[in-house]
């Protein structure tokens, strides 16, 4: 067959142009030969460099060009023919090439794969590893890492594998197989093997291309196979992934695996043997034990849960045992772990393939539903070509048999006895058979009497006409059988995909159950364990900070707000040591959605001179700004007083004015209930023009100082 034109040979090439687009639009290939780019000519080649302010402009635009379309085309991407990446196929080809139902050393298998992969042999052990973790496509046989815990495979001299019988079935036939010249010239490799089955959206796949990348999520085996059925019968049918490794999957925002889509895979935490014992059982789509374990360990190191330690008893099927302390609450703690690790993941995909369009390769954004029509389509495709070229075959067998049976029960061997040239015998031998053409369905050529005159004499002499009818009958039998399969072809293809189900699909369940997974509030989970503690001379605060003032419990994800002595505002959040600023008057926890605080502050202004009254809230923060709650920098705050109810602010206070200044009354009471509360950056009321010595709340009847 002729092979498919690829972007280099006909000097084709990706372009960007780094716009905004939908979906379902991708970069398009098109010809050089439009001159795009300043530098270039009609033919694509450098132009004259006097002429030109940057003579590497174009020489450099097309080399980088050249190598997103290499990327994209024949890396990262995987066909959606086949669902498979370049390096995948060629190891499958190799894998078929070699194949005699044993298996076959890695090392082996991958050296004979760069006969067609111009690449590194770490690249394709990497892939055939891969693949045969999934095992869907190759049977590994020795140490092939474990994808639960993350531990990598051992050397490829000392693993082997081969195809599986699900492979031979799908993805190998000759016949409907398009080929082309590997990268030397040296062999020919296929273009796509021609599957009969959405492999891409089986085995799932994940690349990072120049522009773009894909991420397909797997899917379940017998999922594929029902929802082709009911494609093919004309039902409605809905896909969703099956993770390996389990877990629990909220695909409410999947898009169908488009771009901007969003699925949540939560691991699977149960309550141990114990009170104070967790159990995690599966795992959270791409992670491992390993990761898993590290993120826990993290999340107790900085405070947001509180473990005591983590055991792995991971095998082939996954055991964590989180141990908890005395006293926590093991709902909390789930809730906690879903938060703050790994337990919980959020997964973006963005199912991309390379498409085939008027012989031109370009890649192609799309939903999996679409993908698995695609392939389905395909799929009809290839098994009436293969019932075409079964046809023929048998057509063309029943044509010999029926011509050798003529020419040995109606002895027109005889006829060349006397022959003496070549050219004498082939004509004996053609008016013999004369009178017997119309029990043929088409013409005698002369390949069919030279095969004839290749008969031995010894199968002349053990010809069993009974046999030979029988054969004829029975070739005769499957022709009607092909020709019923081309006439029901939708049908056929129907039971093909129930035989595979029927014979592959076993033990093959569903592993992901899915559910809607609420959102955590993060901030209610997490545990409150950490001490803050504040250095009010110095400025600082600070979490188990022994050796200073404590002032209350938080947790990790706590801002803390500071009033200081001259009047400043800030929140920080909660950390080992931070500096607020000198000569802190208040510390609280500032939460965003909690109840308001109110503050009274009386400041003695910088530059008046005078003392001001103000009523206030804290609203809105920038976390790490300074915020003045003064008129005038330098200003001195002489009274404060913060409270979470309203009714307990101050009504009356005591201004005892300073013995030098010239006011007559320098000891008086003034009411402040009716002072309406105003913003932080209020300037407040004047209380006096005098400097202020101290200001008292004045105690009503019943209340204690």
């Amino acid at each position: 067959m002729a092979r498919r034109k690829k972007p280099q040979d006909d000097q084709e090439e990706l372009l960007f142009d780094g716009t905004e687009s939908s979906p379902e639009s991708a970069p398009t290939v098109r010809s050089t030969n439009e001159s795009d780019a300043e530098g270039t000519d009609s033919n694509g080649e450098i132009a004259d460099a006097d002429s030109l302010e940057a003579p590497l402009e174009g020489a450099y635009k097309n080399w980088f060009l050249d190598y997103a379309s290499y990327v994209i085309l024949d890396r990262a991407v995987p066909h959606l023919d086949d669902g498979l990446k370049p390096v995948q196929r060629r190891i499958l080809h190799t894998l078929n090439s070699k194949d005699d139902g044993r298996f076959h050393k890695v090392a082996n298998i991958v050296g004979a794969t760069m006969a067609f992969h111009p690449h590194g042999d770490a690249s394709i052990a990497a892939a055939l590893v891969g693949i045969a973790q999934r095992g869907y496509l190759i049977e590994p046989q020795g140490n092939f890492g474990n994808t639960l815990t993350g531990d990598g495979p051992a050397a490829s001299r000392y693993i082997e594998a081969r195809l599986t019988p699900f492979a031979r079935d799908v993805l190998f036939n000759p016949k409907t197989t398009e080929w082309q010249a590997s990268y030397d010239g040296r062999a020919r490799e296929p273009v796509t093997l021609p599957a009969k089955f959405p492999v891409v959206l089986l085995e799932g796949a994940e690349g990072i291309a120049v522009g773009l990348s894909t991420k397909i999520l797997p899917h379940n085996f017998n999922d594929l196979c029902r929802a082709s059925i009911n494609y093919l019968q004309g039902k409605t049918f809905r896909i969703r992934p099956d993770f390996p490794t389990g877990g629990t999957a909220d695909f409410s925002d999947y898009n169908d695996g488009k771009r901007g889509g969003k699925v949540k895979v939560r691991a699977t935490i149960k309550p141990g043997a114990t009170k104070y014992v967790l159990v995690i059982s599966e795992l959270a789509y791409g992670t491992n034990t390993t990761s898993l374990i590290d993120s826990i360990l993290a999340a107790n190191t900085k405070g947001k849960i509180k473990i005591k330690h983590v055991d792995d008893n991971t095998a082939d099927k996954v055991e964590i045992l989180v141990h908890l302390p005395q006293g926590a609450e093991p709902r909390k703690v789930i809730q906690q772990l879903y938060a703050f690790t790994n337990c919980q993941v959020s997964i973006s995909p963005s199912a991309c393939v390379i498409e085939t369009v008027e012989g031109r390769d370009r890649p192609t954004f799309m939903g999996v539903s679409d993908i698995l029509k695609r392939s389905t389509d395909k799929t009809v495709a290839l098994l009436k070509r293969e019932l075409e070229i079964k046809l023929g075959e048998l057509e063309q067998q029943w044509h010999w048999d029926s011509l050798e049976r003529i020419f040995i029960e109606e002895r027109v061997y005889r006829r060349i006895e006397k022959s003496k040239t070549w050219e004498s015998v082939l004509e004996e031998i053609r008016v013999g058979l004369e009178p017997f053409l119309d029990r043929l369905k088409r013409e005698v050529t002369k390949d069919d009497i030279v095969r004839l005159t290749e008969i031995r004499i010894k199968r002349i002499s053990a010809y069993n006409r009974f046999k030979a009818d029988e054969k004829i009958k029975g070739i005769e039998a499957d022709i009607k059988q092909v020709k019923h399969d081309l006439k029901h072809l939708t049908d056929y293809a129907i039971a093909w995909f129930e035989m595979l189900q029927e014979k592959y699909g076993k033990g093959r369940r569903r592993r992901t159950s899915f559910d809607e997974i609420e959102q955590i509030n993060v901030a209610k989970v997490v545990a409150t364990n950490q001490r803050l503690y504040v250095d009010r001379e110095g400025g600082f605060i600070g979490r188990n900070w022994r050796q200073h003032e404590f002032v209350t419990e938080v947790s990790e994800l706590d801002n803390i707000l500071c009033i200081m002595g001259d009047g400043t505002l800030k929140v920080s959040k909660i950390a080992d040591k931070v500096f607020m600023g000198r000569n802190i008057l208040h510390v609280t926890v500032h939460k965003k959605d909690g109840p308001p605080e109110f503050y009274t502050l009386l400041y003695q202004d910088k530059k008046s001179g005078k003392c001001f009254a103000k009523r206030f809230t804290v609203g809105g923060v920038t976390r790490d700004k300074l915020y003045s709650l003064v008129a005038t920098e330098g200003s001195k705050v002489v009274y404060f007083d913060a409270t979470k109810n309203e009714e307990a602010m101050p009504d009356k206070l005591r201004i005892q004015l300073s013995g030098r200044c010239k006011a007559r009354i320098k000891d008086f009471e003034i009411d402040i209930s009716d002072m309406n509360i105003g913003t932080r950056g209020a300037k407040g009321v004047t209380i006096t023009k005098y400097p202020v010595r101290k200001v008292t709340k004045v105690l009503g009847v019943g209340e204690e100082e």
